[in-house]
């Protein structure tokens, strides 16, 4: 016999003893490992796991200091559970599945395979029922959520169990996205400030957003969720603090080089400190112009806090139109231009005016001539057709 037929035949023993014995794989000899790797590779994994998980430990999306931010955090959990009625079903079912019908289940017998069966109508109705009862429930509480947490829409609660009182007025804060840092203005008490932003605990706070040159994105986990702000538009977030304590405020849109360092501290404050947080910015800070402003938006990176004692009148307006410049026409006299025909409109009326309507120098001019022009009359008596 030669070598070749030799290991052909023990090549055949070997095969048939694994394939065609049916408890063939149960009766092959067993490899003695140590418990030693096992067990490091378990002590790896939790390791690498709660290394992970370190970071979400505050998990400030979900345990906010704001009623807002609460809200949609148990909008997260809510929706998460939902999902969850049919994502551990169908885990359980395959792991089951999975372990019930392996090869060498001895609890298997013929009986069990039907090659046949296409069709049951209680198992169809259980997996198209369940399934479409979330995304109804899924729907209804993201389209209410939607609406009563709207960005735009006043609030109505200081949190779960206190309604806002109907007199209660909130703080105004105008926010500037600049290149690449934040300026906050707060037009009733005339200070700004850079990199900074306070208010008391448990007053409501109004947000008008706007942005210099890159579209940006506010975002203060522990307040509300992020709303982005674009140059020479204004966006608006309604929101209230009910903690005291320093948030972090940041970025969530990137902008540039000077993206990652574009943050900024949120302070919840009693009226008593917040009061001093006033005072303090109006007897350090220096007041803020035009000069100021132009030489405050050119890009930089990781600006410290500063303070502005006092504010020109009308320079957060003319930042969001885009016309603090000398020799700029702001924004809202060309769409006022434009909405009343614009050039065509002058002419067709026969105005005596500049040739060329879109100026600095004459868009005042422009504009308060064709408002009068289209200002109602004065009520006249009518006669009534005999």
């Amino acid at each position: 016999m030669s070598n070749r037929q030799i290991w052909w035949g023990y090549y055949s023993a070997v095969v048939q003893s694994f394939v065609f014995t049916p408890n063939s794989f149960r009766r092959a000899p067993r490899m003695h490992h140590t418990k030693e790797p096992r067990r490091l590779a378990w002590l790896a994994a939790t390791a690498l796991a709660t290394g992970l998980l370190t970071g979400c430990s505050k998990a400030v999306v979900l345990n906010p200091a704001g009623d807002i931010a609460a809200q949609q955090g148990q909008l997260v959990i809510t929706a998460t559970l939902l999902m969850l009625l049919i994502i551990v079903p169908v885990i359980a079912l395959t792991l089951w599945f999975a372990w019930k019908y392996r090869q060498n289940n001895a609890a298997n017998t013929e009986a069990d395979y039907d090659p046949e069966w296409h069709h049951s109508t209680t198992l169809e109705l259980v997996i198209w029922t369940v399934p479409l009862l979330i995304i109804i429930a899924l729907g209804a509480i993201t389209w209410i959520a939607t609406h009563k947490l709207d960005p735009y829409r006043p609030l109505d609660r200081i949190d779960a169990q206190r309604p806002l009182a109907p007199h209660v007025k909130p703080l105004e804060v105008q926010v500037v996205a600049m290149d690449w840092k934040w300026l906050f203005f707060y037009p009733e008490l005339g200070i700004a400030t850079v990199n900074e932003v306070a208010a008391p605990v448990d007053r409501p706070i109004l947000f008008k957003l706007t942005a210099t040159s890159t579209m940006n994105a506010f975002y203060v986990p522990d307040l509300a969720g992020m709303i982005y702000a674009m140059p020479g538009m204004q966006t608006e977030l309604n929101a209230v603090i009910n903690k005291p304590g320093v948030f972090k405020g940041m970025s969530s849109h990137y902008s540039g080089a000077g993206f990652s360092g574009m943050t900024f501290k949120f302070h919840g404050l009693s009226d008593g400190d917040f009061a001093q947080w006033v005072q303090k910015a109006k007897t350090d800070g220096k007041p803020l112009d035009k000069s100021t402003y132009l030489n405050l938006v050119k890009p930089s990176e990781r600006d410290p806090v500063q303070h502005f004692s006092s504010v020109e009148e009308g320079l957060y307006d003319k930042v969001l139109n885009r016309c603090v410049e000398d020799g700029k026409m702001c924004m809202h006299h060309m769409m006022a231009i434009d909405a009343l025909g614009g050039d065509a409109y002058v002419r067709a009326a026969g105005l005596n005016l500049p040739q060329d309507v879109c100026t600095a120098q004459n868009a005042a001019e422009v504009v308060a001539t064709l408002e009068t022009r289209i200002a109602p009359a004065p009520a006249q008596s009518t006669s009534t057709r005999q």
